[in-house]
């Protein structure tokens, strides 16, 4: 069965039928000039599939899925040359891409801007963001609360200029031709905030250091 007819299931509620659709509809336009609808849609149905098994927020799939399928979409083009704007890739990993690889991602967001791109992943990804690394990340003026722990996929560690993994071991994907580093960091899952913070702030320093050896301007102030 393919990934495209899989969607069709009869476990999906009108709902969430429309909101694929019309998730499918501004894929379209994003790719459509790359991809076709068919590929569009395999990507999409089968990111959700990813989230659909143990998600506590059913409403929300589509648009996790929506989401992820324009990442992936995203790193497929530049991979096979379709598009590329020159700006670093760098991908941040963990285990259950649910605390340290969230926290990285947020801190490389804030401080990069739009100057280079970040994404992470998990190797067992969990079902939300750990909430003390949020409230954490929220006393340094950074939101992480709307993002969502998930999987790497083959397109997205082939886009990835740069990946740094923490902790998946031997889970973690190795091509060749690309930068790695392991940052060795205390695992924050069952943490309190307090024990929480130094784990953030040497993520902090690492990710400032990463961003300087990459040659990516910091926004001004932060």
């Amino acid at each position: 069965m393919t990934e495209v007819t899989r969607l069709h299931r009869e476990d999906l509620s009108i709902d969430q039928h429309l909101a694929l659709r019309t998730a499918a509809s501004r894929l379209t336009e994003q790719f459509g000039q790359i991809y076709g609808r068919e590929t569009i849609e395999r990507f999409l149905h089968s990111s959700y599939d990813q989230f659909a098994t143990g998600s506590t927020v059913p409403n929300f799939l589509p648009l996790l899925a929506e989401r992820f399928a324009r990442q992936r979409l995203t790193a497929l083009a530049k991979v096979e040359g379709h598009h590329d704007d020159g700006r670093p890739v760098v991908l941040f990993l963990c285990v259950h891409n649910a605390g340290r690889s969230q926290m990285a991602l947020g801190f490389f967001a804030h401080l990069a801007g739009e100057q280079a791109v970040g994404w992470s992943g998990g190797s067992e990804p969990g079902i939300e963001v750990n909430e003390a690394a949020v409230v954490a990340m929220a006393e340094r003026g950074i939101d992480i609360s709307t993002e969502y722990p998930k999987p790497w996929t083959d397109e997205i560690v082939r886009a990835a200029d740069a990946v740094v993994t923490m902790g998946c071991g031997d889970a973690c994907p190795i091509f060749p031709g690309k930068r790695y580093e392991n940052w060795i960091l205390d695992d924050p899952n069952g943490l309190d905030v307090s024990e929480i913070r130094p784990i953030r702030d040497e993520i902090e320093r690492r990710v400032r250091q990463l961003l300087a050896e990459l040659a990516v301007p910091t926004a001004s102030g932060r």
